[in-house]
């Protein structure tokens, strides 16, 4: 199945190499702005504010205010904002109307590209955001992430397409492997996704030191993003943006090659 790019300023996801986001994990302003000039230096596509790390959080005008100085900062680097909630392996736990009021703000401030929902937190919800970010002109990430194991290949297909029934132009899912053969399913997953379902791009990953082949090679599986350290790592597995970028172009080769 064709699936169609999506363009985020000058970056095209679901297309050639998948593209590296590197997320920001910074408790202080301090910290966020040291960590955004680090991606900013990197070979990273993009950038993700995980704006769970951020001791201010709950205050809207500080979140705005970081994003403002994080726009400035990156220049034209899309920038994807990010609330991971307790319950899928954030920092911290949020009623879902903070939770809203959070994206929400995101979304209108005008300085994020992207805004990351959550699949479970609730069809209805999730539907109101993506409505959101479509009227604020930005894209919806769709996401999933299983911290206590790998669902069967039928369950994380179930659930990538109703991240695509909803509306999501991204479909995000990240899965934890008790078994090498875990991986392999989250890889086969993704395969018959990209090939049977998917009409927009999909992201996947196995989480661990276990699973940190799914994160390079997605180009042959049909994972169109992966998450790379620019400093410090947002989830179990990831990897340093250098030697990401590294995996990726020889894989990219290689395909190129068959």
């Amino acid at each position: 199945m064709k699936v169609a790019p999506v363009v985020i300023r000058d970056v095209r996801i679901g297309e050639g190499i998948p593209k590296i986001c590197a997320p920001i994990v910074g408790k202080t302003k301090a910290d966020i702005l040291e960590e955004a000039e680090q991606v900013l230096a990197s070979s990273a596509d993009f950038a993700e504010w995980r704006a769970d790390w951020f001791e201010d959080v709950y205050n809207m005008e500080s979140v705005v205010g970081i994003l403002k100085d994080l726009r400035e900062l990156l220049k034209e680097m899309p920038l994807l904002f990010t609330f991971r909630t307790a319950g899928e392996g954030g920092e911290k736990s949020v009623s879902p109307e903070m939770y809203t009021a959070l994206n929400r703000a995101a979304a209108q401030s005008g300085y994020a590209d992207m805004i990351d929902v959550e699949l479970f937190s609730g069809e209805a919800l999730v539907s109101e955001l993506i409505e959101e970010a479509h009227r604020c002109g930005i894209a919806a990430v769709v996401s999933n992430h299983d911290f206590q194991g790998t669902p069967d290949q039928k369950e994380m297909i179930r659930r990538l397409c109703t991240m695509q029934s909803l509306g999501a132009d991204i479909l995000k899912i990240a899965v934890m492997p008790q078994t090498p053969a875990d991986v392999l399913s989250l890889l086969l997953a993704t395969e018959e996704m990209h090939k049977n379902h998917a009409k927009c791009p999909i992201i996947t990953m196995s989480m661990s030191g276990m699973g940190m082949i799914s994160r390079i090679c997605g180009e042959t599986f049909g994972s169109s993003v992966t998450f790379g350290a620019a400093s410090k790592s947002s989830a179990p597995g990831q990897i340093g943006i250098k030697e990401l970028s590294e995996s990726l172009r020889m894989i990219h080769q290689g395909l190129k090659g068959t």
